[in-house]
């Protein structure tokens, strides 16, 4: 999860960014900003500060010019209502720009590539797992649905099921809707034990009973269950399947 600042002048961008950052799972705030000597205390007394949305026009000090005070900045998304700064702010290293008003779509994306950043970052600077340790201790993750945080027990999925801006994680008993992504819901999946079988289904591999044709079968409420094999993912799946001798 990433630690968030958001630094804007406006009360209602405020409120729009907050919003938005409330729907994603991979956010967590810490705190708003009304101007940029706000956002440098913020950066001070939470030393865990992973992004920062940073408006560009602000009184006292831009976000531009505060961006070059700062030796050691977390990742930037700039939001500002005026494009001909872009050029400006991608010259700072800025992971992405947002022109005003901003929608949840583009930022969903920007979103994305700031968690695709931060992993890549951690996988760099993580050391290397030893020969006894696996790659995967946990069994289980939290996804945000229904405005709280819900545990999810890896050994208790079917199948995840992606629909538009939304993913329905299919359980033993019930189901969980959360705003993500699928790739983002995959990356945070131990390997081995899930596989990306179609552009909108990943199916626990311990919850297949048999595979006919381009089709799986899993077990939903005692009923079987088709799930389509996508054609870019059917070799990957039978190489898995046959590497684990189901």
């Amino acid at each position: 999860m990433l630690n968030v600042l958001i630094v804007d002048d406006e009360p209602l961008a405020l409120d729009v960014l907050e919003t938005y950052i409330e729907k994603m799972p991979e956010l967590n705030l810490v705190k708003r900003c009304s101007n940029a000597l706000e956002a440098n205390d913020a950066l001070k007394s939470h030393g865990n500060i992973d992004l920062m949305f940073l408006d560009i026009q602000m009184p006292q000090l831009t976000g531009i010019d505060f961006v070059k005070t700062l030796t050691k900045p977390p990742m930037i998304i700039f939001t500002t209502a005026y494009p001909n700064y872009a050029i400006q702010g991608f010259d700072l290293n800025a992971l992405d720009y947002l022109l005003k008003p901003i929608s949840l779509e583009r930022f969903m994306k920007a979103v994305n590539k700031a968690v695709e950043q931060a992993g890549l970052v951690a996988r760099e600077q993580a050391p290397a797992p030893s020969a006894s340790q696996g790659s995967d201790s946990l069994e289980f993750f939290f996804v945000k649905a229904d405005k709280k945080l819900v545990k999810v027990n890896f050994e208790d999925i079917i199948y995840i099921e992606g629909l538009k801006d939304y993913v329905i994680i299919r359980l033993l008993n019930g189901r969980v809707i959360t705003l993500q992504t699928m790739k983002s819901l995959e990356d945070r999946l131990p390997n081995g034990r899930f596989k990306r079988i179609h552009r909108s289904y990943i199916v626990g591999m311990d919850k297949i009973t048999a595979i006919e044709g381009n089709m799986v079968e899993v077990m939903e409420k005692d009923k079987p269950k088709l799930l389509p094999i996508g054609k870019n993912y059917r070799d990957e799946l039978l190489v898995m399947i046959d590497r684990n001798k189901l």
